[in-house]
């Protein structure tokens, strides 16, 4: 096999062939704090939401950070496929990228790298995913309760869903997940 016939490692094949829940992370180049204190955070979280809400995917939980974000979602009920997460995420990159560049007046420095998503299939992998997001504020040693952390669902979640259903996801662990997750947050926020 040549060289040349070797996928680059550092871009994930993305595997959208079906119509689904997704775990979706996304990060920065270098795990940059491009979107370090609460101004920032604000724009990128308004974003998500905003992009998400506009290309159909529902969103289940996500959390913000400085240099990286997760969410879980489930992709258009009238379309085939996931391949428009792609097309979702591409002006969400492009749009926080530019702001972030014109307040640093560098306009051409690349701010995002990538995402990666994982399907999720089976209930408790689905429900441990949700936990893991709302928990990553916690275990990033932002705030001690994830509520706390105003750039997550996890607020929102505890306001609007049953006690059970809270219960469920909160007591599923998430210690043996395999969610690369190595950033180094900015406790400025």
């Amino acid at each position: 096999m040549s060289l040349h016939a070797v996928p680059w490692p550092h871009a994930p094949a993305h595997q959208l062939g079906s119509a689904g829940t997704y775990f979706v992370t996304a990060s920065t180049l270098h795990q940059m704090h491009h979107f370090r204190g609460r101004e920032r955070l604000a724009v990128l979280h308004r974003g998500v939401l905003k992009v998400a809400a506009e290309f159909g995917w529902r969103l289940e939980v996500w959390a913000v950070f400085s240099n990286h974000y997760h969410f879980v979602a489930q992709s258009p009920e009238l379309e085939e496929d996931a391949r428009g997460l792609s097309r979702m995420l591409g002006p969400l990159h492009e749009q926080t990228a530019k702001w972030v560049n014109r307040l640093g007046s560098m306009p051409e420095r690349q701010i995002w790298f990538n995402f990666r998503e994982t399907t999720l299939t089976y209930e408790k992998s689905c429900l441990a995913r949700l936990n893991y997001t709302h928990q990553n504020a916690v275990k990033h040693g932002l705030v001690p309760a994830a509520n706390q952390y105003p750039w997550s669902s996890a607020r929102w979640f505890e306001r609007t869903a049953r006690p059970a259903q809270i219960n469920t996801i909160y007591r599923l662990k998430v210690d043996r997940l395999s969610v690369p997750d190595n950033f180094e947050v900015s406790p400025d926020w």
